[in-house]
């Protein structure tokens, strides 16, 4: 066993958030304008050091994003990414152009399989790349990073040149990603401590780390990676990211916090803030987190066995090794009911983790009100599940207004009226289930040719009484929208999902989609 290492040998990691890029890239979780400038003051307001806030060259829509973001954040660096094309650089530059701070971001390929199938580039050709777009991107802007996709799977000998080719370019930042969740902890680990070793200038970057969940190794990775010498790690909320996913900022950075004896590093990340990040990024994409997810997962602090109770109830510590409070948990359960005011309904959103603007409070503390009339008790999940409901919805110029529903032996059928840009419609269809009565009403009154990709219900609470929260995703022409709603009518919570799914869809069709070729996960 290695000794712990010394305090004093404490040196700082930069965190750099991509989930508004590589997270954005998962199927379905496209984000809107308002989504990602909202989730931006959330990342700055944790003290996130790097907000990759978009692909400028991919769509007008994530180069406003991008634009937008670059405007109103003030403490972090905020980058973008390009390939290594001087169009694809010049757009991130006028992206990002309003920044206190920001960073040019290009990646180019250096494995064998990716030069010779994707770029069907020779490797003398690649190199010649990195020079002309490194040296064009650093006259546009102090602060580049340069990434060689299929680091882990590249030639070492040409890797270092190509990592030597972007440092005397002027890349600042040099990025390592495990762009296809390939790589093991010491090889990753070994990988860094060579370049680091071995590459000319390796003392004047900051190298990265980039790692990918396909085996279940990115935080391993990360961690890894840092301590062969990384000291940034690019990650994402609740580890959104292409397949299955990139490290998970949350994992990461409370890893480091609750390892300090092994895991020398600070982050400067306000930790407090991480569960409301992460029930926002799920709420605006409709991606649920696992109960057993890693320190946001609904049971990540719930203890249901005697000896574990027995031991908690004793000492914390004793199956605890970080407190809920410190990732922005509740420490209680307190059930509110109809008799709660809202002062202690401010109170209650407060230990959750919302902050909420005085109207969203007041239209909140209504359907709280409204729930508690059909709830005995209300429980802390139907809360966040109420809040999180709210977030997810999108402009409202569909909006369910009554529904009623027969099912049984002799048939399903739905009525349905639903206020469509201030005028009410009414339709009855029936189906092969009253779920599917309820959709077909709401596509007999709003005809579309979107196609339902995902729908998915889980109870929030236990009980008879307890919320459905259902979850609907919807494509049309290549476009991609989540809708959640939560209810204690499970056909109810349908309709409005599917709604709220229709509002996102039509409320972003004026963005391009982009091209597959421009689409890169590293």
């Amino acid at each position: 066993m290695t000794a712990p290492v010394s305090a004093g040998k404490r040196d700082r990691v930069i965190v750099f958030d991509t989930t508004m890029r590589d997270g954005e890239q998962s199927p379905g979780a496209s984000m809107s304008h308002d989504e990602k400038l909202e989730l931006a003051k959330i990342l700055e307001e944790m003290k996130v050091d790097v907000i990759e806030a978009g692909f400028p060259i991919a769509s007008n829509g994530d180069f406003e994003a991008v634009r937008e973001i670059s405007k109103i954040v003030k403490n972090s660096t905020i980058a973008g990414l390009c390939r290594a094309h001087q169009v694809d650089i010049d757009r991130c530059a006028e992206a990002i152009k309003p920044a206190a701070r920001g960073r040019i971001h290009i990646v180019i390929a250096t494995s064998d399989l990716h030069m010779k199938h994707k770029l069907q580039m020779e490797p003398e050709a690649v190199l010649e790349v990195i020079t002309r777009s490194v040296t064009h991107a650093r006259n546009l802007c102090d602060d580049i990073e340069w990434s060689a996709e299929d680091a882990t799977r590249s030639e070492r000998g040409f890797l270092r040149r190509a990592i030597e080719t972007a440092i005397r370019a002027g890349a600042t930042t040099i990025n390592l990603p495990d762009t296809v969740g390939y790589t093991y902890p010491t090889e990753y680990a070994d990988l860094f401590r060579y370049m680091i070793e071995n590459v000319e200038g390796a003392d004047k970057v900051i190298f990265s780390t980039h790692c990918h969940n396909d085996l279940g190794l990115a935080v391993a990775n990360s961690l890894a990676g840092v301590e062969g010498g990384a000291r940034q790690i690019e990650c994402a909320i609740n580890g959104l990211g292409e397949r299955a996913g990139n490290a998970a900022l949350e994992e990461v950075v409370m890893a480091l916090k609750v390892r300090a004896d092994r895991l020398p590093y600070d982050t400067g990340i306000d930790a407090t803030h991480i569960t409301r990040a992460s029930r926002y990024v799920s709420a605006i994409t409709g991606f649920p987190v696992q109960f057993n997810k890693a320190i946001v997962g609904k049971n990540a602090f719930a203890h249901e066995s005697g000896i574990h109770q027995d031991g908690m109830l004793k000492n914390r510590e004793t199956y605890e090794i970080m407190t809920p409070e410190s990732v922005g948990q509740a420490p209680s359960s307190l059930v509110m009911g109809k008799h709660s005011g809202s002062h202690a309904f401010r109170a209650k959103l407060k230990d959750l983790g919302y902050e909420l603007g005085q109207n969203a409070l007041k239209e909140a503390f209504g359907r709280f009100k409204d729930l508690a009339d059909k709830k005995k008790h209300v429980y802390d999940d139907d809360i966040i599940a109420l809040v999180d409901d709210a977030l997810a919805r999108g402009s409202e110029r569909i909006r369910v207004v009554r529904l009623r529903v027969v099912a049984g032996t002799d048939g399903q059928s739905a009525q349905l009226t639903l206020d469509v840009d201030g005028e009410e419609k009414l339709a009855e269809a029936s189906g092969d289930g009253p779920v599917d009565a309820v959709f077909n009403a709401i596509h007999a009154i709003v005809p579309h040719e979107a196609a339902l990709r995902l729908f998915q219900v889980h109870a929030v609470t236990e009980g008879t009484d307890a919320q459905a929260q259902v979850s609907v995703r919807l494509e049309e022409d290549g476009r991609i929208a989540t809708g959640q709603a939560a209810d204690t009518d499970t056909l109810t919570a349908s309709a409005k999902a599917y709604v709220n799914a229709l509002n996102n869809l039509f409320s972003r069709k004026e963005k391009t989609k982009p091209e597959p070729a421009i689409a890169s996960g590293f």
